[in-house]
């Protein structure tokens, strides 16, 4: 895999793939990347249920007072379990405009202490709270408060199934910070997209260097002229 220019403004280099703690990193990753993708599908039915809802609603006059409870449900699955994805990924808003001109290490060790000072303790609390949350919501067979109830614990239950993901996910990025302080380089991730190497599609369109350049001084004579 060559090396790739990260979200903030750094080059990955990639540790070589039978390293041992490498691995585990992509595996993560990858486990919270599946999570993502599975619960994306989530998506089709919530625009699925509003459709039918409504049609139902008002073209055959017969409103459904349980579906707005599926829908907050729905969309409340998607929107948490898409934190660890996003983090995996490196999709989170981050102030880039200083972050990117700093050296790697430098980027890290901001990294590593908003990590242990505030993501840690932030989700650490998220996940203790929400399964004593959802333990008390099971207690009493919690239900919406609607003409038709439904069983609201289960969704309650996936509050601290997200905050889990997200906390494993954010001790894999404490991990790579200590890396990279101790090798100068971010070690890679897996992305969602496959990265090319320019090389072999120089190989596969049967370009040269040679070629560029001259393209390169064509297009430059073509604008003095302009």
């Amino acid at each position: 895999m060559a090396a790739r220019l990260e979200p903030g403004g750094h080059f990955l280099q990639p540790i070589p793939k039978n390293h041992l703690m490498q691995k585990l990193l992509l595996f993560v990753d990858k486990v919270s990347t599946f999570a993502g993708r599975f619960f994306s599908w989530s998506i089709i039915g919530l625009t699925f249920l509003i459709s039918w809802e409504v049609f139902s609603r008002y073209i055959l006059n017969t409103p459904h007072p349980w579906v707005l409870d599926v829908q907050i449900m729905l969309y409340g699955i998607l929107f948490m379990m898409a934190g660890a994805y996003t983090l995996a990924h490196g999709g989170h808003v981050r102030g880039d405009v200083l972050y990117g001109f700093f050296a790697p290490r430098t980027q890290a060790t901001i990294d590593l202490v908003l990590y242990v000072a505030f993501f840690l303790p932030g989700i650490f609390a998220l996940t203790y709270a929400g399964w004593i949350y959802a333990n008390e919501s099971l207690a009493i067979h919690e239900q919406t408060f609607s003409p038709d109830p439904l069983p609201l614990y289960p969704f309650k239950f996936m509050i601290p199934v997200a905050g889990f993901f997200l906390l494993v996910q954010g001790i894999v990025e404490i991990l790579r910070c200590i890396i990279c302080l101790r090798d100068g380089a971010w070690p890679s991730r897996v992305e969602d997209v496959e990265e090319v190497d320019v090389d072999k599609l120089k190989e596969m369109v049967n370009v040269k260097n040679e070629d560029i350049a001259q393209l390169d001084q064509y297009v430059v004579k073509q604008e003095a002229k302009s």
